[in-house]
Formats: C-alpha cells, structure tokens, sequence
C-alpha cells in the first residue's frame, strides 16, 4: 500500500513540475569568462555586492583582478569567505548579516558546491527572512523571488549553479538539510575552466564522480521527462570520456571544460528528475561521519545500482551504450557499467569501502536516509529498511 502511495505521489508531482515554470541559469561559458562579471552587474544595475567564497581563493588572490575591475566598474562588494566544506547554518546566518550590513543587492558565488549552495540559501533567507533553514527543508517550502545570484563553480561536480536544491548541515546534530525551490536556481551561471586547473587529484575525482552519480540518478529515475534523460545521457558522456585526462593532467583546460559542462548538464538532469538512494545514504554517512560528498557518492553508486538489479537494467544499458562498453544483454551491459565505476574509483584512487560506518549506526543512518528519500524520490525501486541496511553493511 505504501508504494502505491509513494508511486502515485511521484507521478503526480512529475507530472505537476511539468506544468511550472521553470528556468535555466543564463549560461555564460570559457576561458576568462569570469571577468564579465562586472559588466554584467552594471547592466543590472547592481551597486552593492556580496560575494561569497572559500578562504582559499582569498589567500592565493585568484579573485584580485576581478575584484580591481569591480572597483573600477563602481561595484561595491564585501566578502564572506568563512564557508566550511559542509555548509552550516552558522555559515548562513554569517553570511545573511553581511548582505544586510552592507545592504547588498546581489549574490556572487565563487566556489565548489558548498560555497553556491550557501550563497543559494543566504538568498532564500534574504527572500523569506521569517523561515529558518529548518523551515525551508523539504520541497517548494521558499517559494520567493531571490536576489540575483551568479554562480561560479571552481570544481566540476555538484551542479549546483543550475540545481534548485542545496544541502546544509545542522552543526548542533550533524543533520544535513536538503532545500529544493525552483526559485534557489541562480540567475546567471559561469563556466570558466581556468578556474579549475589547479584543483588537485583528489578533488578533482570526487567531484567528477559526484556528477556522475547525479546524471546516474537522474537517468534511472521513473518518471525523468525527456529533457533530463537527454541532460543526464550527455553528462555521463563528457564526464567519463574526459574525467581520467583531467585527473592526470589538470592543465588540460579542453577536459576541464568538458568536466564543467558534464556537471552542468547533471545539474539539468537532477532539477528536473531528482537524485534516489545514493545521495540519500551519502548525505546520512556525510552528515554523521563528515566523509566528502562526492567520496561516498563513489562508493555508494555501484554498490546501490547492485541491489537494484532488474528494476534498472534497462537504463543502464543504454548508458552502457552512450559510452560504448559494449554487451549483448541489459544483464551484461549494466555488469559492464558498474566495472566501469569500480574501475574509474580504482584508477583515481578513491576508496572501495566506507570503514567509518559503524555497526551500531546503520539503524540511524538508515533512518536519515529513508526520511530524505522516501516518498519522495522517484527511485527504480522501493525500499525500505531491509535494502538501505543492506547497502550499508556491504559499505
């Protein structure tokens, strides 16, 4: 009876997300392309700027020739750079108060997914100052016009530049909060590969196989309309075809692009058909043991896709054919493919297994992931306690 629930519930929603209007970031892509930035706020209008970064970018003074050129524009900006890896609702809150000191007209993110999905939250904070982050948890629950944010991403992975979601940590529980809002969508996001090319190994392949799970999930979901297949079939793509080049050559700017684009296009994929188990399981092992999202999202995916078995066979043969792996069945195909993942983590060197999970937290971590997950997720298959338990102890 549940999951006739759960299915009817899913498909009304897909079907009513079609019927809404939704928008895609101004896309602006290339080498250099982060010095338009000026430019662009002064069409707008925009006088007075919060920017939003990781204190690395400070330090190194990757950011001074646009901050010269917004000077020189007439651009005020002030900037919070204290953005933990997991965003926090300290880190919100921090931020909100700079944009209001400062009275801030507009958002610019600079950064991995954590720092966009701060920035997107500090947004919807200015936008409905009476809802706290705890609030705003769930789906539709912002539902406001947020100020212009832009969106740089400096790693190729989370998407979070064309997602309408983000994930921030309660730091009191370890607990992570997912806000999805169609109105979290920046308004402009900017491709700029050279921002990319120092991103070290390590980084650069838990974020690529971060995207990856995102395209992944987006694809194998019920109900993903034809534009998020189509996103998500492209994604996986780019991504596998140049995530290796990238990784052993982080000066190649062609794969790096290409890394930026695939992320993007996953992003498309997940707004319009939404992540499943994967993420739900990754953001409870994040979340209680602090392990790298786009790390257990590696680990996760194979393992995951394993236990779904049949119920997704099919897609995963056609992505076995997007990237020409060969097989004569969906059986074999979908083998192929989840050797192909174990074989890119093994390549990039990016664990096998999660030995941080603890036995005596599986019934905790399963909690938190089924509470995320269902009945929201429109998931090839069902679960419940049994298969996420599963999942975990084989981790």
């Amino acid at each position: 009876m549940y999951k006739f629930y759960a299915r009817t519930r899913q498909y009304v929603f897909s079907k009513a997300l079609t019927l809404i209007p939704t928008r895609e970031p101004q896309l602006i892509r290339g080498n250099g392309t982060l010095l338009q930035i000026p430019e662009l706020l002064q069409k707008q209008g925009t006088q007075r700027l919060l920017v939003v970064t990781s204190p690395g970018f400070i330090k190194r003074g990757t950011l001074q020739t646009l901050f010269d050129r917004l000077h020189h524009a007439g651009i005020q900006y002030t900037v919070y750079s204290r953005v933990k890896p997991d965003p926090t609702i300290g880190c919100i809150e921090e931020a909100l108060d700079e944009y209001h000191q400062k009275a801030c007209q507009a958002i610019l993110a600079i950064g991995g997914g954590s720092v966009i999905d701060c920035a997107k939250v500090v947004g919807a904070r200015v936008a409905r100052p009476e809802k706290s982050v705890h609030q705003m948890t769930g789906m539709l629950k912002v539902r406001a016009q947020l100020p212009t944010i832009i969106a740089v991403p400096t790693t190729a992975g989370t998407g979070s530049e064309v997602t309408a979601g983000a994930v921030i940590t309660d730091e009191t529980n370890h607990y992570k909060h997912t806000v999805v809002d169609l109105c979290l969508v920046p308004q402009y996001a900017i491709l700029d590969p050279s921002l990319t090319l120092t991103l070290p190994k390590d980084i650069t392949a838990a974020t690529a196989m971060d995207a990856l799970t995102h395209a992944v999930e987006a694809y194998i979901n019920r109900f993903a309309p034809k534009k998020a297949k189509q996103c998500a079939k492209e994604a996986v793509r780019l991504i596998i075809q140049n995530v290796t080049t990238a990784y052993e050559d982080g000066q190649n700017i062609e794969a790096r692009e290409h890394l930026l684009l695939g992320s993007y296009y996953a992003g498309i994929a997940i707004t319009n058909a939404y992540v499943g188990y994967v993420h739900a399981i990754a953001h409870a092992v994040g979340g209680l043991y602090g392990v790298t999202h786009g790390v257990a999202n590696a680990v996760i995916l194979p393992n995951v896709l394993e236990h779904y078995g049949a119920s997704c066979a099919r897609e995963i043969g056609e992505l076995a054919d997007a990237i020409h792996l060969g097989g004569s069945n969906d059986h074999e195909k979908m083998k192929r493919f989840i050797h192909a993942l174990r074989f890119f983590n093994e390549q990039m060197n990016l664990p096998e297994r999660l030995d941080v999970i603890k036995k005596v937290d599986i019934p905790e971590l399963t909690r938190r992931a089924l509470k995320e997950a269902n009945p929201t997720y429109p998931v090839p298959a069902i679960w419940g306690e049994k298969q996420i338990a599963e999942v975990l102890r084989t981790l």
